[in-house]
């Protein structure tokens, strides 16, 4: 049995994660912990939660908890990861993984070093509209693909992203950047998941609006190994009226369209076009928490290790830099 205690029970426990934890097969959420004590005991209650805590030390130390999920802002996954890995708990640590690549790195070294095992939670790979592109593309329905453009074009204030008493988002201290932290790992990591290694990468970042600290427009362009070209802009000021979510991959024979946050894929050929919409999870992490508990148990392969994870960091480091 995998036992679980939450580290930073926030908005993305409330439904996308912290409720799978009790529904998946050899799973169970024993604990929570919040720094407001308050908050922490009424997501407890809330959520018929057995333990609470306002310390992330008590918590790993609790001796029924077996595993940690980290949910906090990304400037504190390095340092509650490592000290979870040392106390030889499972982790399963939230997006993006690290603020940077180079923390990335630091914490794949404390997973080699540690008996315990580490999943990140890139967990649109285990979503079944997700898996449906991925079969799509590699049946080669298009032909050759040769070439994939993203558009993520959302208003200052994107409806993608939950309204918090403090937008941590939008501090780069905490979050790495700005609105492209949050968002861009699903996407960039699913770029990864499709079509493998990348070749090269490059691109840039300026701050349009002057709306916040963070950068709120990002560039860029990857080349992967097999020829696939990828083109990518992100901006977070545009009119309401302007927004768009669209990846649209290319091939010989034909074209592939999704939104990263939509329910729907559409594929065109010479022959036909065809549009399948899907209903999510109502846990949209549960699939994926659940491939991380047959891995603890060593059940089945990392659903997405670390190293992974720091592919898409330093992708986005170089977007960035």
């Amino acid at each position: 049995m995998i036992n679980w205690g939450i580290i930073g029970c926030g908005d993305v426990t409330e439904v996308k994660s912290g409720p799978a934890f009790n529904k998946v097969t050899g799973s169970r959420l024993v604990a929570v912990m919040r720094r407001d004590a308050v908050k922490a005991e009424d997501y407890a209650r809330r959520h018929q939660v057995p333990k609470w805590y306002n310390d992330a030390d008590e918590l790993m130390n609790d001796p029924e908890i077996n595993a940690i999920y980290i949910a906090t802002p990304p400037a504190f996954h390095l340092s509650y990861a490592i000290a979870a890995l040392k106390k030889g708990l499972h982790v399963y640590v939230e997006k993006p993984v690290t603020l940077n690549a180079t923390e990335a790195v630091e914490l794949a070294k404390a997973v080699k070093e540690s008996s315990a095992r580490l999943v990140v939670a890139h967990y649109r790979r285990a979503v079944p509209l997700f898996l449906r592109i991925k079969e799509l593309i590699d049946t080669g329905i298009i032909g050759e693909i040769r070439t994939v453009q993203i558009r993520m074009w959302q208003s200052a204030h994107p409806a993608l992203i939950a309204d918090t008493e403090n937008n941590w988002r939008l501090q780069p201290g905490l979050s790495g950047g700005g609105y492209f932290h949050d968002l861009a790992p699903h996407q960039v990591d699913l770029l990864l998941f499709y079509f493998g290694k990348p070749e090269k990468y490059q691109g840039y970042a300026l701050n349009q609006s002057g709306l916040s600290q963070a950068d709120d427009h990002v560039c860029g362009q990857i080349v992967f190994r097999n020829h696939v070209v990828v083109n990518g802009s992100w901006c977070f000021s545009v009119g309401e009226g302007q927004q768009e979510d669209l990846c649209e991959i290319i091939g010989t024979a034909g074209s592939i369209k999704f939104a990263f946050f939509g329910k729907y894929v559409t594929w065109k050929t010479t022959e036909e076009e065809i549009t399948e919409t899907f209903v999510h999870p109502q846990h949209i992490e549960q699939p994926m928490i659940s491939q991380a508990v047959n891995y603890f148990n060593a059940l089945q392969d990392n659903p997405c290790s670390i190293e992974e994870a720091t592919g898409t960091m330093e992708i986005m480091d170089g977007f960035i830099k």
